[in-house]
C-alpha cells in the first residue's frame, strides 16, 4: 500500500493544473478576443498626444554631444525635445542666431522637433529676487530664451514668474508672499509683449515648491490677469503630487495649458526633494485620469518627460524605457 500522499503536494498540484488548463483556455481564444485591448499592458485608448522628452534625462554634455542627444531621441521614437538654456554649453548667452539655426536645421534634418525650451537659470536669477540685480539678469535671461525659442523655430518657453523661498539654493534669501506676487505680475508684463512680437507663448509653470501659485485658482487668475494669449501655462503632473493631484488641475485650467511635463511621482517616501521624482510609471500617479482629463479639455500637444538624473550606466536604456512607457500611456502599444 502506498503512502497517502502529502496535502501540499496536493495542493501545488491543483495550481498547476488549474493554471496550465487556464492557459490552454487563453492560448485558444478567438483572434477577436486576443486582439482586444489589455488594460494591464497599456491604455486601451490612444491618445492623440505628441511624445517629447527633456534635454536633462541624457548625459549631455559631459559623455553625448547635442546632435547625438537629438538622434537619440529620434530613434528611441519621441516626436520632440525640450532643450535647455543655461550659461554655457549650446544653448547660452553665448549663442546666437547662427548658432540656434544650425541647430535648427540639425533637428529638421535628424527629423525630430524642438517641444519647447527650459531653463534652471530663472532660481539663482529669480524674477522676484530680493536683489535688484538678480531681477534685472532674471529678465534679461527670459528675453534671450524667448529669441532663442524664436530662432529654434519652438513657440514654447517655460517661464518660472518668481518664488517665495527656493529650498534646493542654499542661503536663497525668503521673499515675502506680497512682493512676490507684485513682482512677478511686474515681469510678465514687461515680457509678454516681446513674446507677443516674436510669436512665442510664455508659458508659466507650476512649481509648488516655491511656495507661489499654490492652487489651480491662484494659477487661473495670475495667467488672465494679463489678458494675453502668449502668457498660458506649462503645466507639470509631478509637481503638485506632494499635496494634491493632477488630474484636478488639468480641468480647472482647460485651455491655458499650452504645454506639459509629465513627470512621475512617489508620494510613498518621506523625502520631498527631486529625489520624489521618478521614472515614468514608477510613481503613485494616476495616469489613466490624468489622460482622461487632458483628452476632455482637448489637449493635443506635447508630453515632455522630465528628470534630472541620467542613468550612471547605458544611458540610452533611461531613453528607451521613458518612450515605451510614454507608448502605453498614450495606448500606441
Amino acid at each position: 500500500m502506498s503512502a497517502p500522499l502529502d496535502s501540499s503536494i496536493l495542493d501545488r498540484r491543483d495550481v498547476l493544473l488549474t493554471a496550465l488548463a487556464v492557459g490552454g483556455a487563453s492560448a485558444l481564444a478567438s483572434p477577436a478576443e486576443a486582439a482586444r485591448p489589455d488594460p494591464r499592458r497599456a491604455s486601451p485608448r490612444r491618445y492623440d498626444m505628441k511624445k517629447s522628452i527633456n534635454l536633462w534625462a541624457f548625459p549631455y554634455p559631459e559623455r553625448m554631444t547635442l546632435q547625438e542627444c537629438l538622434q537619440l531621441a529620434k530613434d528611441a521614437g519621441f516626436d520632440g525635445i525640450e532643450l535647455n538654456f543655461d550659461l554655457e554649453n549650446d544653448l547660452s548667452p553665448k549663442s546666437g542666431a547662427k548658432e540656434y539655426a544650425a541647430i535648427r536645421k540639425t533637428a529638421a534634418d535628424i527629423g525630430i522637433a524642438v517641444s519647447g525650451l527650459c531653463s534652471f537659470l530663472y532660481w539663482p536669477y529669480s524674477l522676484t529676487s530680493n536683489k535688484a540685480a538678480e531681477r534685472q539678469r532674471g529678465l534679461e535671461l527670459a528675453g534671450l530664451m524667448m529669441q532663442a525659442a524664436h530662432d529654434l523655430g519652438t513657440e514654447n518657453v517655460l517661464v518660472v514668474p518668481g518664488a517665495v523661498g527656493i529650498p534646493w539654493i542654499k542661503d536663497s534669501e525668503p521673499v515675502a508672499a506680497e512682493l512676490c506676487d507684485r513682482r512677478a505680475r511686474e515681469a510678465i508684463g514687461k515680457l509678454a509683449p516681446k513674446a507677443e512680437k516674436l510669436g512665442v507663448y510664455l508659458n508659466i509653470e507650476n512649481i509648488f515648491f516655491n511656495g507661489y501659485l499654490l492652487s489651480p485658482h491662484d494659477m487661473m487668475a495670475f495667467v488672465d490677469s494679463f489678458q494675453s494669449k502668449h502668457v498660458r501655462v506649462h503645466f507639470d503632473t509631478g509637481n503638485i503630487m506632494l499635496f494634491q493631484y493632477p488630474e484636478d488641475w488639468i480641468a480647472l485650467l482647460g485651455k491655458r495649458i499650452k504645454n506639459v511635463h509629465l513627470k512621475e511621482f512617489t508620494k510613498k517616501g518621506t523625502d520631498h526633494s527631486l529625489e520624489s521624482f521618478r521614472p515614468l510609471l514608477d510613481g503613485t500617479t494616476n495616469w489613466p485620469a490624468v489622460m482622461e482629463a487632458f483628452d476632455k479639455i482637448g489637449y493635443r500637444g506635447y508630453l515632455t518627460f522630465e528628470y534630472f538624473h541620467p542613468f550612471s550606466h547605458y544611458p540610452e536604456a533611461l531613453i528607451y524605457q521613458t518612450s515605451d512607457a510614454l507608448d502605453r500611456i498614450l495606448g500606441r502599444k
